[in-house]
């Protein structure tokens, strides 16, 4: 009978060890870590390394887009207010366009300032924004341009966060209480 208790109570402590108290969606055993090659809102060539260091949240999109864009980055924008300075200034959000051909580098710039200076636009070819979707398993698609050349595209409302090393740690959907957003970021940067 002591053969099994001991393997028992063994588990059960090593269970109560794991960090369960996320309030978003615990991703990091099922997704990979950062890694792009992509132009930044400067037009500059830049990889992933260029943002290890800061807890970082990707999410895709792109400036023309007339809802999910916007009110994602600006929920964003009043998550990471409410942290303390400290914090914030270790917070990066990477808004990812996949719509390259009207989201130039000046574009993106003028689009990610409204929202903070943590908020930084990158782009590029459609192989790379291709590699770096299907990496997190998104997809993305457009629409069929109207009159005057305008279209529309379809893509994930995710963000994804990834610990300063580039590790992904967090899925935060749109339905995600916003106390529950500040809250594992404030943790995740905690934990570095």
């Amino acid at each position: 009978m002591m053969k099994w208790l001991l393997p028992l109570c063994a588990s059960v402590w090593l269970a109560g060890c794991s960090d369960q108290n996320w309030r978003t969606k615990d991703i990091s055993e099922v997704m990979p870590a950062l890694d792009f090659e992509l132009i930044d809102e400067h037009g500059k060539p830049v990889d992933e390394e260029a943002y290890f260091g800061k807890t970082t949240l990707l999410y895709f999109g792109y400036t023309h887009c007339p809802d999910v864009c916007p009110t994602t980055l600006a929920r964003l924008a009043k998550a990471t207010r409410q942290l303390d300075d400290e914090v914030r200034d270790k917070v990066q959000v990477l808004f990812v366009s996949v719509d390259p051909a009207r989201d130039t580098p000046e574009v993106l710039a003028q689009y990610t300032d409204v929202f903070g200076p943590q908020f930084i636009g990158l782009s590029g070819e459609a192989s790379d924004l291709d590699a770096l979707a299907n990496r997190f398993r998104i997809s993305y698609g457009y629409g069929e341009e109207d009159a005057e050349g305008n279209y529309d595209v379809n893509h994930s409302s995710a963000v994804f966060a990834f610990n300063p090393a580039g590790e992904a740690r967090l899925l935060i959907r749109d339905n995600d209480p916003l106390e529950a957003v500040v809250s594992d970021i404030d943790r995740l940067v905690a934990k570095g």
